[in-house]
């Protein structure tokens, strides 16, 4: 790459996000380039692309855009953007991270089960699984080393999310969850069903990947009060595949558009829940309905 820094289109290819998701980016949080070269466009710095892969990572964890943003710019200028994370402000982080690290799995489960039945879920997940996902994505080196970490990460958050109770009864679930079309991040939506338990709501999960029609299909069949659907990455958050589910009888009372990767605008009568708790605050009124 030239020393004159590079151009949105490269930076996009790099990063494996649309050129609109960067410009969003750039006039929403000022994460946009700095090199200015007279008569031309503005170039991204190796300090921009840091940035924004920083960025990128975090938003692949389910931290909210705006949040993610702020710890990418976070720190001193010049220093590099994946080492300026802030730390973990739960003691019980750093510990969770160390063990990820060694991929000590009983050690793991045995201090998420403990976040997750002393604070709650929520609390769990904005205050101890989130920030360590955090830590993990910037360990990562670009030849892959640390996947592994994430995975049997991921895998451990998801055996203690499921040890939740659920309700039985066919009242009980009155959430539909469900990835885009071709969104395969399930995490995020098992927290939140995790997370409806905890107040006694039940929830149906499709998973990853579910086609529009199936969805609409699932609705007309199932009847739910409230259905999240989530997008991590731009790629996968094409606001068409929301019309059949806006067209499926009967309809719900709340459609919402999770995750970070949903491009704008979406259609009217879609909600955009900021974050966990603001999901299950969504949620909650229509799904403890009698």
């Amino acid at each position: 790459m030239s020393e004159q820094g590079r151009s949105a289109g490269d930076v996009a290819r790099r990063l494996g996000v649309a050129v609109t998701t960067l410009r969003t980016w750039h006039q929403r949080y000022g994460l946009g380039p700095s090199e200015h070269v007279a008569h031309r466009h503005r170039r991204y710095t190796p300090d921009d692309v840091a940035r924004l892969e920083v960025m990128c990572r975090l938003t692949t964890e389910g931290v909210p855009a705006h949040e993610a943003a702020r710890i990418a710019l976070a720190g001193l200028p010049g220093e590099p953007a994946a080492a300026r994370l802030a730390p973990a402000a739960d003691p019980s982080a750093r510990g969770l991270a160390v063990a990820a690290v060694r991929l000590d799995m009983p050690a793991m489960l045995s201090t998420i089960a403990s976040a997750v039945r002393g604070r709650g879920v929520v609390h769990a997940w904005d205050h101890l699984l989130c920030p360590v996902l955090v830590e993990v994505a910037r360990r990562q080196e670009p030849d892959g080393h640390m996947i592994e970490v994430e995975h049997l990460l991921s895998r451990c958050i998801l055996e203690v999310l499921w040890t939740v109770p659920r309700p039985f009864g066919a009242a009980a679930a009155r959430t539909l969850l469900a990835c885009a079309a071709e969104e395969q991040h399930t995490l995020p939506l098992e927290a939140l069903a995790a997370a409806l338990a905890e107040q006694g709501c039940g929830s149906r999960m499709l998973g990853a990947r579910v086609p529009p029609p199936a969805l609409a299909d699932a609705i007309r069949r199932t009847g739910p009060a409230a259905v999240f659907i989530w997008s991590q990455f731009t790629p996968t958050g094409d606001p068409a595949q929301l019309a059949p589910v806006l067209a499926a009888r009967p309809r719900p009372a709340l459609i919402a558009a999770a995750g970070p990767g949903w491009t704008d605008p979406l259609p009217t009568g879609i909600t955009r829940p900021l974050n966990l708790s603001d999901a299950l605050r969504q949620a909650l009124p229509l799904t403890t309905r009698p």
